[in-house]
């Protein structure tokens, strides 16, 4: 077995997915961890100081002799590395790229802040290897990156996105999916199905549609029973509390649940699993939903075809959001290949952490050229 390697994790917006994230990894990880963060609150402030304070923070850990910085995309690396004592300054880095600050769409009105996307640009030119989550990812990040650089007036870096695409790399994000896979021992298919929203209560997730296509097929009588779960921010879309009053005789669950263990046997009591996103740079909660055996329905774009085998795309995937009402009408009236779904269920295991910790290690050890030989 390969000598452990000692890697100085960093993350200065430590909570939700990125927690799970460097959590997991860790856990399952031969190599040993050592976490540097901050709580995950006020982003921008984040990406703009966090590097002063870890750097800092980083001088008292020097002394544990590390192999490899592994970042995330709300670090400036490019400070950290300068401030930072020599120890942990002139260590490879490898940066997780969850988002970026270029490439998710703006709500109407926004007007986008350059000054995010360089922060992300120049933790790239620091990094060894940057890592992206779906290579859906990796493309749009680099194609909005060509189109900001085509507006600098002058002194055009030459060559410089070709240079970070050959630097990058797909790692898909490991996660627990242990709890999920329970919920398939679950008889499916009867009505009156319960459809989870799982996502985020934000207008990127396309909660609209969503319930446009609900509130219709209400209208129609057709059967089903709602869970609206997911994490809410302190202002979400009106819609929200539309739907709360238009769908209340069919709601089952209506609000975010802190609690895990809640938020988990509340997916394995579901039974579809819907997504109307316009961005998603991987969909945790939707490989969690048919990780516990939902029959999923995913527009087919965003980071989605790498999820689902092409040979399946045809059943869980929809073009249109007429195409949307018809496949979930069917299903709702107990109609649809459930056998395909539990095959999905087992197919989407490759994500547990059981499954992708060697990967990352192995990832790991190339990134500080400590791979055996």
């Amino acid at each position: 077995m390969p000598e452990r390697l000692r890697i100085l994790a960093i993350e200065p917006y430590f909570g939700g997915p990125h927690a799970d994230f460097l959590e997991g990894l860790r856990a399952a990880s031969r190599h040993q961890l050592t976490f540097l963060t901050m709580p995950a609150q006020r982003w921008k402030w984040r990406m703009h100081g966090a590097a002063i304070h870890l750097a800092k923070e980083a001088a008292g850990l020097a002394r544990n002799g590390f192999d490899l910085v592994f970042a995330s995309d709300f670090l400036n690396l490019a400070d950290l590395k300068t401030l930072a004592p020599p120890e942990i300054g002139r260590l490879p880095a490898v940066t997780y790229f969850h988002e970026n600050q270029l490439s998710y769409p703006l709500e109407p009105g926004q007007r986008r802040d350059p000054q995010y996307a360089f922060i992300n640009l120049t933790t790239c030119l620091a990094s060894r290897e940057v890592w992206f989550n779906s290579a859906f990812h990796r493309d749009a990040w680099h194609a909005a990156l060509r189109g900001l650089l085509s507006k600098m007036p002058d002194f055009v870096p030459e060559g410089l996105v070709d240079g970070l695409v050959a630097k990058s790399r797909i790692m898909p994000p490991g996660m627990n999916l242990a709890p999920f896979a329970a919920g398939r021992a679950r008889t499916r298919g009867k009505p009156p199905l319960t459809i989870l929203w799982n996502h985020r209560w934000e207008f990127d997730k396309n909660p609209e549609e969503f319930f446009e296509v609900l509130m219709f097929l209400a209208q129609e009588d057709v059967p089903f029973r709602l869970a609206v779960v997911g994490e809410a921010t302190r202002k979400w879309p009106p819609v929200f509390e539309k739907a709360r009053k238009r769908l209340a005789d069919r709601i089952v669950r209506f609000g975010y649940i802190p609690d895990r263990a809640a938020y988990e046997e509340q997916v394995r009591r579901s039974d579809i699993i819907v997504s109307t996103a316009f961005h998603e740079f991987f969909g945790l909660p939707v490989v969690e939903a048919i990780a516990a055996g939902c029959f999923p329905l995913m527009p087919a774009r965003l980071s989605y075809p790498e999820i689902i085998p092409r040979e399946w795309h045809e059943t869980f995937f929809y073009q249109t959001e007429r195409e949307l009402r018809m496949k979930l009408k069917s299903l709702l009236r107990g109609k649809g290949p459930w056998d395909r779904a539990f095959k999905l269920s087992e197919h989407v295991g490759r994500y547990d952490w059981a499954n992708m910790a060697r990967q990352y290690d192995d990832a790991f050890e190339r990134a500080a050229q400590r791979a055996d030989t």
